[in-house]
């Protein structure tokens, strides 16, 4: 249990014991109190994102330690810390979000609206990352800053498209794709995905968006891919069987299966896997029309 517990912790980050161990247990709430008496360990409550019926809400979260070991405080008492990190919890495991600082844009579109949305991009880069991929990021959220710095500075993103070898010779296709949310390209040839993240708004946008998209380059191996929220998957599958977005083949990532893959690529740092790796966490939804004969 010790050893568990002491492989799950890094500096400053907070930890679940319930999760580490797998539940509640005497053993567990002894072992938690007698470390949050120790100088190196703090109490937080990181805020937690709630998500029902396609709204997210950040809620209170549940008590975790956190190890700081470059800021002791007195031995034998507990210290509570304030930290600016929620947490998207999936089964059997934690998604970190740092705190993100938003751009001005319109105040018709609902901050946590807006921070949901910038929290998947972040995720869809971290996998890109991980995965070899470059990827572009929509112009308009470009200047969201994280961790102290814009997103369209963080490795491994590009700004504009037609500095990729792929689109350099498609103009409008590439002006076609500037508001498209998250592409992916792998060495200068490929481009894994084309995503549209939908986060309480039309599926019918970003299915236009990609398939603009689409029409403007000449047939080229891709995925089209809507992700959303779990619970609006009936919207995603009835808007992408209909006849007009036919040949965009439309996959959904749900929120769940992102966070499960980020989750996956921070803690295992994958290596060498293929692009069909993707297809593991997509569901191809295209195809579930109604009664098409």
């Amino acid at each position: 249990m010790i050893w568990r517990v002491a492989n799950a912790f890094r500096p400053d980050y907070p930890i679940n014991l319930d999760r580490v161990l797998g539940g509640s247990y005497n053993t567990r709430s002894v072992l938690e109190a007698l470390l949050a008496h120790t100088p190196e360990f703090y109490t937080a409550n990181p805020g937690r994102i709630e998500s029902l019926r396609s709204t997210s809400t950040i809620r209170r979260g549940h008590k975790h330690l956190v190890w700081c070991p470059d800021e002791p405080h007195e031995q034998g008492i507990i210290v509570s810390r304030q930290v600016d990190i929620v947490i998207s919890e999936i089964p059997g495991s934690e998604v970190y979000y740092d705190v993100l600082a938003l751009p001005e844009k319109s105040h018709e579109i609902d901050i946590e609206v807006r921070r949901r949305h910038a929290q998947i991009q972040i995720a869809l880069i971290k996998i890109g990352q991980q995965l070899g991929f470059k990827t572009y990021v929509a112009q308009n959220d470009q200047g969201i800053v994280y961790r102290d710095k814009a997103i369209g500075e963080m490795d491994g993103v590009i700004t504009t498209l037609t500095r990729e070898p792929l689109l350099a010779s498609f103009q409008e296709a590439a002006n076609a794709a500037r508001m498209i949310d998250c592409v992916w390209f792998k060495n200068g040839r490929l481009m894994p995905a084309v995503i549209e993240i939908e986060h309480t708004t039309g599926v019918t946008s970003g299915l236009s968006r990609m398939k603009t998209f689409q029409d403007l380059l000449p047939p080229y191996p891709t995925r089209y891919v809507i992700v959303a929220p779990d619970d609006d998957r009936p919207k995603v599958v009835a808007e992408a069987s209909k006849e007009q977005f036919a040949s965009l083949k439309t996959r959904f990532f749900p929120y769940t299966a992102v966070e499960e893959l980020y989750s996956l690529c921070e803690r295992r740092k994958l290596r060498g896997v293929s692009d069909e790796f993707l297809d593991c966490f997509m569901e191809e939804v295209w195809c579930h029309t109604e009664s098409r004969n």
